[in-house]
């Protein structure tokens, strides 16, 4: 029989904090061995699929990293997820954790134009360098800042729209275009764009609509834009609006060519607008379909051993997602290598200090500088449509 002394309860509970202590310090001890790389993206709904691209993208990458002995004198990274649902308000709460709990060095973030623009001022206010694989608007990077700590592997809407109105007038013999565009600053970024790709080459569209993020009839606006004798329509919106556009133009029988920025290819695309989303030409920085480089190879063999559900490029969608987060990370990571540490202001130098890159989409040559802070440029875009339910490279 075992006799329980008040002495034997204090020593046992002594020992029972002692021990939770212990494995506190040693669970901090741990956390802080690893470098902590943050994500704010949409993680549910119509983009969710876009989300979780990204997701594969960097997690690829950083396995890749880790099992190459990590940074730092074998520090691992780790990374840390946050949904934003595509709200702005919803990312920047997401962001004020990452940076002031989770103590991360670097962010990427943001499928919306609003989420990024939204979170952009806090990072840079905080000195915590801010990776976009996605959003496309110019003010992410031209934000006005200095030090400016935001950089993006992407798209940029002012090369998008100059390449997008290039394509129309090559592919369709465009000569009366008209915009259609999603009301918010993304579409607002774009109209600009636009309207200044236009001009450089002497036109003025034939209109201009916008539309909300939740409207289900786009009849109206795309009404008048045919009554303007529009041959082209420029579409800017993310999956669920474009989807919108496209069965709008089915209930009026009007078939005309769209040529659009990348929101479509970001989730349940065919799935919403039917069969005749084949119809929309978008813009991609990159493809897995035909010959690929040796990252290429190696990135696709990496994804089919982790997600099962991936037997080859059918199933990496959308591909921007995962092509521009691996290189983002990995050049995140070696602006960490040349900062030294994880300080903030030394890894935002640290990325200027990136002489080259063999990367997935292509060999990047001092990717960045104090005045570029996006690393990829309009010949680094390709044309894309779904075909059955595929992004594949346009034919021509």
């Amino acid at each position: 029989m075992i006799r329980i002394t008040r002495r034997t309860v204090i020593a046992a509970s002594v020992a029972a904090c002692l021990g939770a202590t212990g494995m506190l310090f040693s669970s901090g001890a741990l956390a802080a061995d690893t470098i902590k790389i943050g994500l704010v993206t949409a993680l549910t709904g119509q983009s969710a699929q876009a989300g979780e691209a990204i997701t594969r993208g960097m997690t690829i990458a950083i396995d890749e990293i880790n099992a190459n002995g990590g940074l730092l004198g074998g520090r691992k990274l780790e990374l840390v997820r946050r949904d934003d649902e595509g709200n702005p308000a919803k990312g920047v709460l997401a962001a004020r954790e990452l940076i002031f709990k989770e103590k991360v060095a670097v962010i990427f973030g943001g499928l919306d134009t609003p989420v990024s623009m939204a979170i952009v001022p806090i990072i840079n206010q905080q000195k915590v360098p801010f990776v976009g694989p996605w959003a496309a608007g110019t003010g992410i990077t031209k934000n006005g800042a200095n030090p400016n700590y935001a950089f993006r592997v992407s798209a940029v809407d002012e090369l998008v729209d100059v390449a997008m109105v290039d394509y129309a007038q090559k592919n369709f013999n465009s000569k009366k275009a008209g915009l259609i565009l999603v009301n918010n600053p993304w579409g607002e970024s774009n109209e600009k764009g636009i309207l200044a790709a236009l001009a450089g080459k002497n036109e003025k569209p034939a209109g201009v609509e916008k539309f909300e993020a939740s409207d289900v009839d786009v009849v109206p606006q795309l009404t008048r834009l045919k009554s303007s004798g529009v041959d082209t329509l420029y579409l800017v919106g993310n999956v669920g609006p474009s989807a919108q556009v496209v069965k709008s133009l089915d209930r009026m029988g009007w078939k005309v060519p769209i040529v659009s920025h990348w929101g479509p290819a970001g989730g349940r695309f065919t799935e919403l607008a039917g069969p005749n989303a084949k119809n929309v030409h978008f813009v991609q920085t990159f493809s897995f379909f035909g010959k690929l480089s040796p990252v290429g190879e190696k990135v696709v063999d990496a994804l089919k051993k982790k997600y099962p559900s991936i037997k080859g490029p059918d199933d990496i969608t959308p591909a921007v997602g995962v092509a521009n987060a691996y290189d983002g990370v990995q050049l995140a990571a070696l602006a960490i290598a040349k900062a030294g540490s994880t300080n903030g202001d030394a890894v935002r130098e640290g990325f200027y200090k990136i002489d080259r890159y063999d990367g997935l989409i292509k060999v990047y040559n001092k990717p960045f500088s104090a005045t570029e802070h996006d690393a990829l440029q309009p010949k680094d875009y390709v044309w894309a449509q779904f075909i059955d339910n595929r992004i594949l490279p346009v034919q021509k």
